[in-house]
């Protein structure tokens, strides 16, 4: 067989052809779910990704001798930031892919680990992006499940490569598929706990009726999200600039029934948690492209819909414990209900973060999916 050579993206239509390759890999792959297409492609700019004024990253695509598409691919991301935070050396890996071929996989992990020898690290872990916002962890259970957008989708293949290269588990995180419960004494229930927080502590739900009255918001809840998900596996504190990039990309995805803020009798943000109707299916069916027609279908899936994502929750530590939680529940069952949300599916949490899956364990859940980060030490 062909030797396999790695080619360095270094151009614009390289970092196109470096962000299709999953598309086309698993185009007749029905669980397999892209991101957004311009969202991947400016990841890997510097002039667009402000998360480069403290990260450095490359990535490679990897080709048969003679052979005119791509095999695999792989980034490699080395953040100051987090190895300051964490007293590491570490060089993270991200977006990779590769036909079910031990030459492609080790050519493609050979170039990231020698890139971090070159730069001291003396480990690699990933997969993970350039925030905790990023799509992370390898999937190791639920093949079998269709992924969302914000998430990876791999073959079972992947895992038993990166074993064979000596790569171990570090952290792994788990994905639950919730039913709604729309009897009627559950639904009393949650406005029982939603009033009663309400009646004992001096907070708040915030209103909007409406997108645009929640853009003021934005900031004060990621500045939350740094505050709450700072001690969580592999987090680095979100930039002002990182800030107002989710936020320009969470913007479109609020929906008012599904969105809940509280907030003390101050106005500041005390917990939230964010919701969106699934935009699968419409990015399945546009290859990740919102232009020219995506729009059409993405505004299909929030006007008519049986499942959400469950985006981002948080609780403030300050409030952690005394049912503020009851509040967000409330808030959003009451949304799935009025749009018709048979299923709720949460975005991966950290197997060890029982102050998120406390909450969970409340309803009819089913552990559907399991995803890992790997690390190996680097000899």
């Amino acid at each position: 067989m062909p030797p396999v050579n790695l080619v360095e993206v270094t151009t614009l239509e390289q970092r196109r052809v470096f962000v299709q390759f999953p598309t086309k890999m698993y185009k007749d792959v029905p669980q397999y779910i892209p991101n957004t297409y311009d969202d991947d492609l400016h990841d890997w700019d510097p002039k667009s990704n402000p998360a480069f004024e403290y990260c450095e990253a490359r990535c490679w695509l990897a080709y048969r001798e003679g052979e005119a598409q791509p095999v695999g691919r792989i980034g490699a991301i080395l953040s100051h930031r987090a190895n300051e935070k964490w007293g590491t050396h570490r060089m993270r890996f991200s977006q990779v892919d590769f036909v079910d071929d031990p030459e492609v996989s080790a050519a493609l992990f050979a170039a990231v680990e020698g890139w971090a020898r070159e730069k001291g690290c003396d480990e690699v872990q990933g997969p993970l992006g350039f925030s905790d916002l990023d799509r992370e962890g390898m999937l190791v259970e639920g093949f079998d499940r269709r992924s969302c957008f914000f998430t990876y989708y791999n073959y079972p293949y992947y895992p038993e490569h990166l074993e064979r290269l000596g790569y171990v588990k570090d952290a792994d995180w788990i994905e639950n598929l919730i039913d709604v419960p729309t009897d009627d004494a559950s639904v009393a229930k949650w406005d029982r706990l939603s009033g009663y927080v309400k009646s004992h502590y001096p907070v708040h739900e915030h209103t909007a009726t409406n997108r645009l009255s929640y853009i003021p918001l934005l900031p004060a809840f990621f500045r939350l999200v740094n505050l709450c998900y700072s001690p969580l596996y592999g987090t680095v504190e979100l930039s002002d600039k990182q800030i107002s990039k989710y936020a320009t990309k969470f913007a479109p995805l609020i929906n008012p029934k599904l969105t809940a803020f509280v907030m003390d009798d101050s106005g500041e943000m005390i917990a939230m948690g964010v919701g969106a109707p699934s935009i699968a299916e419409a990015l399945k069916k546009h290859d990740g492209r919102l232009l020219p027609f995506g729009w059409v279908d993405l505004l299909r899936a929030f006007r008519k819909n049986d499942t959400i994502d469950l985006l981002l929750v948080a609780i403030h530590p300050d409030w952690q414990k005394k049912g503020v939680g009851a509040i967000l529940i409330d808030k959003l069952l009451h949304g799935c209900l009025d749009i018709g949300i048979t299923k709720a599916e949460t975005g991966p949490t950290l197997e060890t973060n029982e102050a998120i899956l406390s909450l969970w364990k409340r309803f009819t859940a089913v552990q559907h999916k399991r995803r890992r980060c790997f690390v190996k030490k680097l000899g």
